[in-house]
């Protein structure tokens, strides 16, 4: 039986490459669904990783470790590759939400992804902020609670 996607967010994903309380709740999702990523959450994961080592969050062997997971989640994900449309709609985004940048290039992703039909589209994510304007604009919003405290 095929899984249902979801759009994952890339601070959804740093637990599936890191150790880290969230780690639990965001591998049941990953049982559960397939994920929808943005063309730019590869490089943003591996940001999060860089920075931890560099934080001696996490050992030279951990950061090989979760650049390999990274790695392997990538070759099971569907991406949406970057467009006008999609440039133009994050830049809507910025207008409407209190959003960073890339947390509007997620999110108008999220919306290319679902054709701007967000209802019932489950969206995985660990920030508070791009949480509610996901929420806000429709999708059934999963969060990773343990990852909000951020």
């Amino acid at each position: 039986m095929k899984k249902a996607a979801a759009y994952w967010d890339a601070s959804a994903l740093v637990p599936l490459c890191i150790h880290e309380d969230a780690s639990r709740l965001a591998r049941t999702h990953l049982c559960r669904f397939t994920p929808v990523v943005w063309w730019g959450s590869t490089v943003e994961v591996h940001s999060a990783i860089c920075r931890m080592l560099r934080a001696k969050e996490i050992t030279g062997n951990e950061r090989q470790g979760a650049a390999l997971r990274l790695l392997m989640l990538s070759r099971g994900w569907n991406e949406i590759l970057p467009s006008e449309d999609l440039r133009e709609l994050a830049m809507q985004l910025l207008d409407q939400y209190a959003l960073r940048a890339t947390d509007s290039l997620q999110l108008a992703a999220a919306l290319v992804w679902c054709g701007q039909r967000p209802a019932k589209r489950n969206f995985i994510c660990g920030d508070w902020r791009l949480s509610e304007a996901a929420e806000a604009l429709g999708f059934s919003v999963l969060e990773l609670k343990e990852a909000m405290k951020q």
